[in-house]
């Protein structure tokens, strides 16, 4: 398989963050360092309502070859300012810039009795850097994508869906070559005709590179209903969008080659990448189990004796 592409670079001011410095306690290589682990909000237009958070799970202190980790510097220079949008508004928010990655976070919930498996993209790891100005691209990813189908949605106002759009699915790659089940969508007109053309199958897949932009807002929209006296009952919408939207992809004579692993992917590589995804599912599957097992296993807290409460 080629070296595929997964990038994610972000740019824009410090929303908010949910970030920890802390001491390793899990024995092993990495006992006793330091790191950083959280999210990191980052508002990526100007009126600060396109927010996209990226997650780090162990940044440490120094890097494999003892060297200075700057991005567990500007992650830290990040939790002792605390200079977010939310904390000191949007005018004196510290800046960064981030190139990160698409990943998907795995994990089991009941649903009905029954367990589903959650596979929720985010963005994972990378490079942070605190900037003083903004570059004019703050918003983009550009992914290396095994496209199997796609899906045609009609706008629908009852169910909120104001345009028609397409679905593409398929799957990506992380740096370590593991596959990563997604879907994107398709908005403009000529895209959606385009991978509507191509046909895409599990018989029949395509790999190539797709780009466009990530929409992550919150759209509140408030309606009175009028009273009989007094002021109007005021209610509130609230609309959460979560959007990886396709903008372009490779023209058809750049479409990787099925069947060949120095300029495309093989048959086998796919079915390796999916085994490998299965055993690895397997595990979070066990991991979740052992915990509910644990769950349920440990005493109850006694109630504690009171006259009971009177308001």
């Amino acid at each position: 398989m080629r070296k595929t592409i997964n990038k994610v670079s972000l740019a824009g001011r410090v929303y908010d963050f949910k970030m920890a410095e802390k001491v390793c306690q899990k024995q092993g290589d990495n006992f006793g360092k330091t790191f950083i682990n959280g999210t990191l909000d980052v508002a990526t237009d100007e009126d600060c309502l396109n927010i996209v958070q990226v997650h780090f799970t162990f940044v440490t202190e120094v890097t494999k070859k003892g060297a200075k980790n700057a991005t567990f510097a500007a992650l830290k220079s990040i939790i002792d300012n605390n200079k977010t949008v939310l904390t000191v508004g949007k005018d004196n928010a510290m800046m960064v810039k981030i190139d990160t990655s698409l990943d998907l976070n795995d994990f089991y919930t009941d649903r009905n009795g029954d367990e589903t498996l959650v596979s929720a993209k985010r963005n994972e790891g990378g490079f942070v850097t605190v900037v003083n100005s903004l570059p004019a691209e703050t918003n983009r990813f550009e992914m290396d994508m095994l496209i199997n189908n796609t899906v045609y949605v009609e706008a629908d106002p009852e169910k909120n869906i104001e345009k028609d759009y397409l679905v593409v699915k398929g799957a990506v790659f992380n740096f370590m070559g593991a596959i990563k089940p997604v879907d994107f969508i398709v908005k403009s007109e000529g895209g959606i005709k385009y991978f509507e053309s191509l046909d895409a199958s599990p018989q029949n897949p395509t790999f190539t590179k797709v780009w466009g932009t990530i929409n992550n807002e919150t759209i509140v929209t408030r309606k009175e209903e009028e009273s009989a006296f007094g002021e109007p009952a005021v209610k509130e919408f609230v609309k959460n969008i979560r959007e990886w939207i396709i903008s372009g992809t490779s023209k058809p004579d750049a479409v990787y080659e099925i069947g060949n692993a120095e300029t495309g992917i093989t048959l086998d590589e796919v079915k390796k990448a999916i085994a490998d995804r299965e055993v690895y599912l397997a595990e979070v599957k066990k991991r979740s189990d052992e915990y509910k097992a644990s769950q349920a296993a440990a005493p109850a807290v006694a109630a504690t004796s009171t006259e009971g409460f009177t308001f």
